[in-house]
């Protein structure tokens, strides 16, 4: 009988890079060629890969990795309030038409520099679409810069009081997207108008906006004190823009998650459990005193010897007379002396 005996091949070793190649990739910050040239150029002596196949792979990999980093900065640069995609909207069951939502999501309005106005009621999608936009875009190698009205206004207030109101509008206006959401939750002053106007106008041909508001553009003059200004701003925002309204119930309402009331779990404070045993309802009341009529006294409003003694009534402790003027023993010296021995007090 022959025995043959396998052999087990040990793993090839990744040899690394010579220094002065390594030194060189770190100097041209070619990270990603620096991290995978060993094992591809491994790889590369094992297949008989050709020259051009080695250098592609290299090339591409660090393409690849720049790509994802561009990726990353812009999204944070953009300053999303959340993460909300395209992917994850339903249109079926929204308002907006599946052909507009894919017009939409091509992002040809932003190459064209034209504009976007979603007006509807609170719930419809115009926040979930417009942030789901500028992170297409983003992806799609645009630069995008989300604000809330508030946020813009407050940021154009800094800009003016140390009069680099220009200069922050010049960066706003870097990006190929600025997205303007909650236009119309609060009314702007005639300062807070000329601001906006300015933005607008600067975007004009220039930019695309993408905003969104709940009040019909009939009734913006509810939020723009300056009828003039509110005009000359709808009229450079919707020369090239594309319109949706958006209506039906609010999705938020429609899909809430019903959480059950916490004021009765109990607590424990000290040695004893807080709400006592047998208390169902907050807030506490109900000292009764044998000599007098019945008296509620309500423990949130109530002086620290009532409360003391509300507590004690739950434990079984005679109480003493409720006085509520102040006497000569301080309230901690009533608690010393009231409270059984089993009980710590803190404070």
């Amino acid at each position: 009988m022959t025995t043959t005996t396998s052999t087990s091949v040990a793993p090839q070793t990744v040899p690394p890079l010579p220094a002065d190649l390594d030194h060189a990739l770190r100097r041209l910050k070619l990270a990603s060629i620096r991290r995978t040239a060993p094992e591809v150029l491994l790889t590369a002596k094992t297949q008989r890969w050709t020259p051009e196949e080695v250098l592609r792979t290299l090339v591409e990999a660090e393409i690849a990795a720049r790509d994802a980093s561009n990726i990353r900065n812009r999204l944070k640069a953009a300053g999303f309030p959340l993460t909300k995609t395209l992917e994850s909207f339903d249109v079926a069951a929204s308002s907006i038409p599946a052909n507009t939502f894919e017009y939409l999501s091509s992002l040809e309005w932003v190459r064209a520099q034209h504009n976007l106005a979603l007006i509807g009621p609170a719930g419809t999608g115009k926040s979930h679409t417009l942030i789901g936009l500028g992170i297409a875009a983003v992806h799609a190698g645009h630069k995008v810069r989300y604000f809330t009205a508030a946020d813009l206004v407050e940021t154009l207030y800094r800009g003016l009081a140390d009069n680099t109101v220009g200069k922050t509008i010049d960066t706003m206006l870097r990006q190929d997207l600025l997205i303007l959401d909650e236009i119309g939750f609060a009314p702007l002053d005639d300062t807070g108008t000329q601001l906006l106007f300015r933005l607008v106008a600067g975007a004009y041909e220039r930019r695309s906006l993408a905003i969104a508001s709940h009040w019909p553009f009939e009734q913006w003059g509810r939020f723009l004190p300056e009828h003039t200004t509110a005009a000359s701003i709808l009229d450079r925002l919707l020369h090239h823009a594309t319109i949706v309204i958006t209506d039906g119930d609010s999705y938020r309402m429609t899909h809430r998650t019903e959480v059950p009331p916490t004021y009765n779990i109990p607590h424990r404070v000290g040695t004893f459990t807080w709400p006592p045993a047998g208390t169902s309802n907050w807030p506490l009341t109900t000292i009764r005193h044998p000599a007098r009529r019945h008296r509620r006294e309500t423990v949130g409003g109530g002086s620290l010897r009532s409360t003391l003694m509300t507590v004690m009534l739950k434990i079984g402790r005679p109480a003493r007379p409720c006085v509520h003027e102040p006497s000569a023993n301080s309230a901690a010296t009533f608690a010393a002396e009231a409270l059984p021995p089993a009980i710590t007090t803190y404070g």
